[in-house]
């Protein structure tokens, strides 16, 4: 299935994209799409069987109707930092041992269209496509990423916003480049984990103004999604709801030539992971 929610920011209300494309009001039969219902296995077989029975969802009219994040009251979302062999590669660092992790507040989260502000201060605004997991089982101390994979609900395109210089040369963690309001547009669909069979078969590209800067596929992730998941779970547990950000392939501003062509206001990027959906994003200054 694909899950979403439409509607003003901080208002949204549950829909579902059908197999015929129309967008199908959820309101009726749950509150929202949250971690609560990824955890019910009967309440999302209902709405499984209603999307598949005739006249039972009412349709909406897309027409001038925001897409919000398809997840709301979001738990945690965890980040991988270079996960990527052609990413790391690109900006000099060693392949790591280990996943290297970093967390995102939740209120870094807006739409899929929503407008992106480059902080103030800000000279090296970058863009980074990922996959991102959504988990929908309690997950702790898994012993195999087969695992780590049956606790996986879904997953969403993610756009994770950096801030090059406050996340390397302004000292401490990599957080403060991380967390500026609207730095993770997340969507526009939750794609249940079903309808995505090999989550390491996922191409994924990013475009700025039109120009295509990044062009790679989950294929290349170091740690791929059922480790991830289990390697996280002898760290901290992860609930329904909890994202997981699972890095970004080469093509970033940080890993280009002077001078790097980094985000500023003006710009418009565009999003996307295969089967995932598509973003688009006009950047403003905060």
């Amino acid at each position: 299935m694909k899950l979403l929610r439409v509607g003003t920011a901080g208002a949204e209300r549950p829909a579902l994209l059908d197999r015929d494309g129309t967008l199908r009001d959820l309101s009726g039969i749950v509150p929202d799409i949250d971690g609560e219902l990824l955890a019910d296995a009967s309440t999302l077989a209902r709405v499984r069987a209603a999307a598949e029975a005739p006249g039972v969802l009412p349709a909406l009219d897309a027409t001038g109707l925001r897409i919000g994040p398809p997840l709301g009251r979001i738990g945690k979302i965890v980040c991988i930092g270079l996960n990527y062999h052609d990413h790391a590669a690109e900006t000099g660092a060693a392949i790591p041992d280990e996943p290297i992790l970093f967390f995102k507040a939740p209120d870094t989260v807006v739409g899929p269209d929503d407008t992106v502000l480059v902080p103030r201060g800000s000279r090296k605004t970058d863009w980074e496509v990922e996959l991102a997991v959504v988990i929908g089982r309690t997950a702790r101390y898994l012993s195999s990423p087969e695992e780590g994979l049956a606790h996986v609900a879904g997953y969403a395109t993610a756009h994770d916003v950096s801030e090059r210089e406050f996340q390397i040369e302004r000292g401490g963690t990599w957080d403060k480049g991380k967390n500026c309001e609207t730095f993770n547009p997340l969507g526009p669909w939750l794609v249940t984990a079903d309808e995505v069979p090999d989550p390491q078969a996922l191409p994924l590209r990013l475009w700025v103004n039109g120009e295509l800067k990044q062009n790679g596929t989950t294929a290349e992730q170091i740690f791929p999604v059922g480790e991830v998941v289990r390697y996280l779970s002898h760290f901290m547990t992860l609930y329904p709801g909890d994202i997981i950000n699972t890095g970004t392939p080469a093509g970033v501003a940080m890993g280009q030539p002077e001078p790097k062509p980094y985000l500023k206001a003006g710009d418009v990027v565009e999003v996307e992971v295969e089967g995932l959906g598509r973003q688009r994003q006009e950047l403003k200054d905060a």
